[in-house]
């Protein structure tokens, strides 16, 4: 019995360890698929934790980055208007600034005028002081010659009286008309060029006196025979090639060709020329030389005007402008040549305007065009002027300073621009002075020495010499004699009494000279 007791016992034992064992191994199984589900779930809610946290974050950057957005957008608004305030800022202080600047301004030219004033009326004093010295002196020497006077008779007195007086008048009367000649310099240079232009205007008429005859050499008698020809067959054909008149007397070794054309006269001499000197003299050969030297003469008068257009320096003339300007270097006036006047002249333009602050070019042209109705004025009927400015015009000149120059330089029109008188006077110039055309030297020395006489003829000159062929006389005066004032008096005097008394061309300067020469000698 207690064996087996034991027995169970022992089985017992062993059941409830085997039991206890079977537990064990079940709750450890048990426990290993708890913590696996449980590290799976750790792991899901890990996972899920990440993803949350990132969509947090993803979140939070977004309200960061539009919080920051905002705070910029409010932060650019607030320099915006700091901005504005500060340009609002410097345009009230560019305002104040320009307000100073004006107010400176104004301040410092009241401070010249005030300065201008207590100069001038620093100067009124000491003229005021000086004139009551003056005056105090003046008293004395009237009490002196109230004492001398004393002593005189009635009419010595007055004569005494009266020669001060007048002397007194003459010396303020000077000294007046100088300073309102100055005055009037210095208030009146805006006129000064309407002034000058009225003074150039004096010009001298011109008269035109062409030479109409050209004489061509013959060696001998027989070869002039050959020239007039049988019955006067050569001669005759010669004349109605060129349309001139052929003359032959009893001169020897000499035929005239006569013609108011001084082109058909220069082509009919020269033709005449070669015949002479080939010694062919028929009708048939007239022709035939007659015809090339017309050609050679156009391409000639070309030439010539081309020349005279490139010396001028004229541009844009059209070829028959340019033709008529060649034209004219066989016309004479006066004997001067018309082209060569017509370059003087536009050069003289030039100098004159630039000197009035004019168009130099406009006024070179209109002077170069001047006389261009001298080439054709045979073959149409009026003046010079009237037929070169509708030629021109014609031919395509649009200025109208240079049409009115050319159509008024002799005033047969008005003037309506100021170049018109410009070329009047250069015309005038070039046509007067010495040498230019033909006046005798014995008119010429007449025209000086009564130049001189005038100006001798006052008391107070001392010497007087005409120089610059007669544009200018140079006065010299006895300082004794003459004061200051005196001298501009006497230029005055003399400059009337020339105007009155001697035909001239252009204007005459008179220039008085005073001066004291002190002198010694060292031994």
């Amino acid at each position: 019995m207690s064996n087996y007791t034991l027995a169970v016992d022992a089985n017992t034992w062993v059941a409830a360890a085997i039991g206890l064992i079977v537990g064990v191994l079940v709750y450890g199984l048990m426990t290993r698929q708890t913590l696996r589900a449980a590290r799976r779930e750790a792991s899901n809610i890990a996972r899920a934790a990440e993803a949350e946290a990132a969509t947090n974050r993803e979140r939070i950057e977004l309200e960061a980055e539009k919080r920051s957005q905002q705070r910029r957008e409010e932060f650019d608004e607030e320099i915006a208007k700091e901005r504005a305030e500060l340009r609002e800022e410097q345009g009230r202080l560019t305002k104040r600034l320009d307000s100073l600047d004006k107010r400176l301004e104004a301040i410092a030219e009241r401070e010249s005028r005030l300065d201008k004033r207590d100069a001038e009326g620093r100067k009124r004093e000491e003229t005021l002081d000086r004139e009551a010295a003056d005056l105090e002196k003046s008293r004395a020497e009237v009490r002196a010659r109230l004492e001398q006077v004393g002593r005189m008779s009635e009419a010595q007195a007055r004569e005494i009286v009266l020669e001060e007086v007048r002397r007194e008048a003459t010396h303020e009367a000077a000294k007046v008309s100088q300073s309102i000649l100055e005055e009037a310099e210095t208030e009146a240079r805006s006129r000064s060029r309407e002034i000058t232009l009225m003074a150039i205007q004096r010009f001298a008429a011109e008269h035109v006196a062409d030479s109409t005859v050209r004489t061509v050499k013959v060696p001998t008698d027989e070869m002039k025979g050959r020239v007039i020809g049988r019955e006067g067959r050569n001669i005759r054909a010669l004349e109605k090639a060129t349309g001139v008149d052929i003359m032959v007397d009893d001169t020897p070794g000499v035929i005239a060709v006569s013609c108011f054309d001084p082109i058909r006269r220069a082509i009919a001499a020269e033709s005449l020329q070669k015949l002479v000197a080939d010694g062919r003299v028929h009708p048939a050969r007239i022709e035939e030389v007659v015809e090339k030297v017309k050609q050679e003469m156009q391409e000639r008068i070309l030439k010539i005007g081309n020349e005279a257009v490139i010396e001028a320096d004229v541009r844009g003339l059209h070829p028959k402008i340019v033709e008529a300007m060649g034209r004219m270097h066989f016309r004479t006036s006066y004997g001067q040549n018309v082209l060569r006047h017509s370059i003087e002249v536009a050069f003289l333009c030039q100098m004159i305007a630039d000197q009035l602050g004019l168009n130099g070019r406009i006024a070179r042209r209109a002077g170069f065009l001047h006389d261009i109705g001298k080439a054709m004025d045979h073959e149409m009927e009026g003046g010079h002027p009237a037929i070169g400015m509708e030629f021109c015009r014609k031919y395509g000149e649009k200025a109208d300073a240079v049409l009115n120059a050319i159509g008024g330089h002799h005033g047969d029109i008005p003037a309506t621009t100021p170049y018109t008188p410009i070329v009047m006077a250069a015309d005038a110039i070039s046509g007067a002075r010495p040498g230019a055309r033909r006046e005798s030297m014995e008119m010429y020395i007449k025209r000086l020495e009564q130049l001189e006489a005038i100006a001798k003829e006052y008391p107070q000159v001392q010497e007087a010499h005409a120089i610059q062929a007669g544009r200018e006389v140079r006065v010299i005066v006895d300082a004794k004699r003459a004061s200051d004032e005196d001298a501009f008096t006497i230029s005055r005097d003399i400059a009337k009494k020339v105007e009155q008394e001697m035909t001239f061309p252009g204007e005459i300067k008179v220039t008085v000279l005073r001066e004291v020469r002190a002198e010694a000698v060292a031994r």
